[in-house]
């Protein structure tokens, strides 16, 4: 997916999810338990939290409805996760003009929908069109608008697609696998202005039309979701043999994450995304239950500190709001971020199974993490310090800024999530300490997304993007105007200078062809993160999965799963 997706601290229990067979949905039906020996046949259970929230993959903002449609449709190209290259999908191939403003991109001439109709070059024209579409919300036309002007994408023929670049794009391969849709089926709806109203949750699953390995058979809220393979897949194995090798998946959703593990414990799903605290037990039982517990590597996205500079969030009142000022304060900011005990969090959040976070792009991208920065450290004293340094006073146990006013502000993040949930109880007792009065407050995530996208009412947030090879397509954060530029979104023109060189920063990588130049540019990005504080890093997980020894060429790394259409099952 190309968008940074907005998590509630790692909504799914399970990232592995494909799909399958058109019929309608019945609440009467229920799904194939995992089982063993010959009786499982090519069947796969796996489980997440939540319900998706919409079935249109252009429009896709949560983790949950990304599992629910993740093999149900294909882009030109993808990211192979073991290589971190791209690979071609509904592409073959490509080639770049000298001037590097112009690709080219030939289509398979093998592939059809779901319905049986053809695949070509018009459907490529027409989901770019609906992603450049001003009434369809997505964030991938911010990853792909190049000096405010969006890509140029022509069907040459049936078979070969043009994308003209108003300038060289180095992130263009990383960033065009978006999901490509059906002309056919959705045309008419772009054309009336009703697209983002087509495929909501209540869409009967054989209209949900795509080329993938899959295809949804059946959803039943709050139980689960079923897919079966897509019989007439293009794609084939080394041998010629048709792929996908599963025959049905079935993605059960179960709200709650306790009961994920035991389901995964009692054999009814297959593949288990473990917590911090549920690694050792799983080793340790590893023989009794015939699984293999691997580590994929550090946590690609981030969870940090947010605090709110928006504008909008403090029109309530006639005057500057004290809040503002100090949300803005470095004095205040590097407090802060001494005063967040990541050691702690690691032993006691994450069960000894994390690493203190120090930029916002992960050690896991080899190419673009910046390894010269030195974290905030843990020293209370320091905080107190600075404090001091910018005005502020104890005055009887209570932080007053220099205009006397007590510092109090409300602490979020989203209920449910027991590792954020112990994260803030210490944010908490720590800024406590400092004399600050912090009001904890956990939401549901649909109200803490409205909070941050659409009322923007809230003071400070624990929250955390997903992260990718290609750091370009976190712009709609890192940029100004983005709407995910969560602490003062959708700026007209910066706000600070930090933020205007942030913006020329962006711009710049995305334009620089060479590299090592390339790479300067987020160097010089997460610096300027690591020193403005907009979005003080906490602590990255160390990542596990626990897999039934009888699910063969299940390869997760930490980018994602390699080949997902070869797993099967052990007969």
């Amino acid at each position: 997916m190309n968008r940074a997706t907005l998590l509630a601290c790692a909504l799914l229990a399970c990232a592995g999810c494909w799909g399958n067979d058109p019929s309608s949905r019945s609440a009467a039906a229920t799904p194939p338990p995992a089982g063993s020996g010959a009786k499982r046949g090519q069947q796969l259970t796996t489980a997440t939290i939540s319900d998706p929230k919409t079935f249109n993959p252009i429009m896709v903002a949560d983790s949950a409805s990304a599992v629910a449609l993740g093999d149900l449709f294909e882009g030109l190209v993808r990211l192979n996760p073991k290589t971190t290259e791209v690979e071609p999908v509904l592409a073959e191939r490509w080639e770049y003009s000298a001037d590097g403003r112009t690709c080219t991109f030939f289509l398979r001439k093998d592939v059809r929908w779901h319905d049986g109709q053809p695949f070509t070059a018009r459907d490529v024209v027409f989901t770019f069109k609906a992603v450049f579409d001003d009434r369809v919300p997505n964030s991938t036309k911010h990853v792909l608008t190049i000096d405010g002007k969006p890509l140029k994408v022509d069907a040459v023929d049936e078979h070969t697609v043009r994308v003209l670049l108003p300038r060289p794009f180095a992130p263009l391969l990383n960033s065009i696998g978006t999901e490509i849709l059906p002309e056919h089926v959705l045309g008419e709806a772009l054309d009336k202005g009703t697209f983002s109203q087509e495929w909501g949750i209540n869409t009967p699953p054989d209209k949900l039309i795509g080329t993938g390995a899959y295809r949804m058979a059946q959803y039943v809220p709050a139980q689960y979701i079923r897919f079966r393979r897509n019989p007439d897949y293009w794609r084939r194995d080394d041998t010629g043999a048709a792929l996908p090798y599963l025959e049905e998946q079935t993605v059960l959703i179960v709200p709650n994450q306790d009961t994920i593990y035991l389901k995964f414990m009692a054999g009814q799903t297959d593949i288990h995304a473990p917590r911090p605290e549920e690694v050792a037990d799983l080793q340790a039982q590893s023989e009794k239950l015939a699984i293999t517990v691997r580590e994929t590597g550090i946590d690609t996205g981030s969870q940090f500190v947010v605090f709110n500079r928006n504008p909008k969030h403090y029109e309530h009142t006639p005057k500057r709001d004290p809040q503002l000022t100090w949300f803005t304060d470095k004095h205040f900011l590097q407090a802060v971020a001494h005063a967040i005990d990541k050691k702690s969090m690691i032993l006691n959040c994450f069960n000894g199974y994390g690493v203190p976070a120090v930029a916002d792009i992960s050690p896991e991208n080899k190419l673009f993490h910046n390894p010269g920065l030195t974290d905030y450290d843990y020293n209370l004293d320091t905080s107190r310090q600075l404090l001091a340094e910018g005005g502020y006073v104890l005055k009887d146990g209570v932080l007053k800024d220099r205009d006397g006013n007590s510092v109090e502000f409300t602490l979020y993040t989203n209920s449910g999530n027991q590792v954020r949930e112990k994260m803030c109880s210490i944010l908490k007792e720590d800024w406590t300490k400092l004399g600050m009065k912090v009001n904890y407050r956990p939401l549901d995530f649909p109200a803490l997304v409205e909070k941050l996208d659409t009322n923007f009412d809230w003071d400070a947030i624990l929250i955390g993007f997903t992260g990718g090879v290609e750091p370009h397509n976190g712009a709609n954060m890192l940029r100004s105007s983005g709407n995910l530029h969560m602490w003062n979104p959708n700026q007209t023109s910066p706000a600070t200078e930090w933020e205007r060189k942030i913006d020329e920063l962006v711009e710049q990588g995305s334009r620089e062809l060479d590299l090592d130049k390339r790479r300067q540019c987020y160097f010089q990005i997460q610096q300027i993160l690591h020193d403005e504080l907009p979005m003080i890093q906490t602590v990255r997980q160390r990542d596990f999965v626990a897999v039934k020894r009888y699910v063969q060429n299940y390869e997760p790394y930490v980018w994602g799963l390699y080949r997902p259409e070869r797993i099967r099952i052990a007969e």
